[in-house]
């Protein structure tokens, strides 16, 4: 037999088996599941409960991720198949997003031991409003200076976005479905970190209205969980937007300015336990790349 027709059977083997690995269940949820984000991905809205949710669901997808690639036939035809370049590609896209997401961590962290000091201020019975001002101010400062590093993190992520599509030699030949299912996997799970750093940030600024909303919800706190159904608007907005307002005007409802400050601490403590799984699950991922191409 000719070496030419060797090679030809083998292709058509390996071709067989990814359309097999492609036709298992897994791989049909997978999809579906992929598909479900990138439709919802248009009508989420930048609040603190819209971010959770959507962190919650990139954990299900990076489940669905790690099954798939535990399959030992699309670990076959995904190895073969793949050349150096889309490797890189991908490990280098699974980098960023840890780093993005180390990032992100580091942003929380900041946040809550800052709003802590804040909160301390006010438990005390002597704290006076000049140690509230004092720290209300540090607190703000802060906020300055970490949208500012947020603000640079997501001018890269402008050039990560085209990055990671689908490039056109994939899309035209399709060497493995696996492969088109993670960048496009890696693509959603970056909008879903830039969503949760423009949470954070606020980058988009306070509308008047936005800010006379959280004048009126520091007058009549409402307790509420980061993932309540009820909680549709940015957490750190409103307590930056409520903490200036104290400043200007004297602290005079830093009792009820404590509630929104309590509530946005629970927002802070689901956002840090997201981010963290996540930031487990594309580690655990990334560990089954570098095995399947290794070998």
């Amino acid at each position: 037999m000719a070496i030419a027709e060797i090679n030809t059977k083998i292709s058509q083997h390996l071709r067989s088996n990814s359309l097999t690995s492609a036709a298992h269940p897994l791989a049909s949820q997978f999809e579906e599941h992929l598909h479900g984000l990138k439709g919802s991905e248009a009508t989420s809205s930048l609040s603190s409960s819209s971010v959770c949710h959507k962190l919650n669901d990139m954990l299900d997808l990076h489940d669905y991720t790690n099954k798939l690639l535990q399959l030992p036939i699309e670990q076959q035809a995904f190895a073969q198949e793949c050349n150096d370049k889309w490797v890189d590609e991908l490990l280098e896209g699974s980098l960023r997003l840890l780093d993005i997401c180390s990032t992100a961590k580091d942003c929380l962290l900041q946040s809550k031991e800052c709003m802590h000091e804040l909160q301390s201020v006010i438990r005390r019975k002597r704290g006076t409003e000049t140690e509230f001002v004092v720290e209300g101010v540090k607190y703000l400062a802060l906020r300055k200076k970490m949208k500012k590093q947020i603000q640079k993190g997501l001018e890269n992520l402008k050039a990560m976005k085209n990055e990671l599509i689908p490039s056109s030699s994939i899309k035209d030949n399709k060497p493995s479905s696996m492969l088109s299912f993670l960048k496009e996997a890696q693509a959603i799970t970056l909008s879903s970190l830039e969503q949760l750093l423009l949470l954070i940030s606020d980058s988009k600024g306070h509308s008047k209205h936005r800010r006379w909303l959280a004048i009126s919800k520091l007058m009549q706190p409402k307790r509420a969980v980061c993932n309540s159904e009820e909680s549709y608007t940015n957490g750190f907005e409103n307590v930056d937007a409520a903490l200036q307002s104290l400043i200007s005007h004297k602290p005079s409802y830093i009792e009820n300015f404590h509630s929104h400050m309590e509530n946005l601490g629970m927002c802070i403590q689901d956002l840090e336990i997201g981010i963290e799984h996540l930031s487990r699950k594309l580690i655990r991922n990334r560990v089954s790349l570098l095995n399947i191409f290794n070998h």
